[in-house]
């Protein structure tokens, strides 16, 4: 990703908070921990040979 876009990604994030870094911060942080159970849903449905639906977490 290029710089220009990471300073706007940024600004948007924080704009999105109203300003609050703390708030921006901790969304992140939130998202970041969903991504990464999805992640481990994928790891474990691999392992498994079965497929997920995305944005469900349902294995089928």
């Amino acid at each position: 990703m290029a710089p220009d876009l990471i300073e706007i990604d940024i600004d948007e994030i924080v704009s999105t908070c109203n300003g609050d870094l703390r708030g921006a911060v901790k969304a992140l942080l939130l998202v970041n921990e969903q991504l990464e159970t999805e992640l481990q849903q994928l790891y474990a449905a691999s392992v498994r040979g079965g497929a997920i639906r995305p944005g469900t977490g349902a294995v089928h």
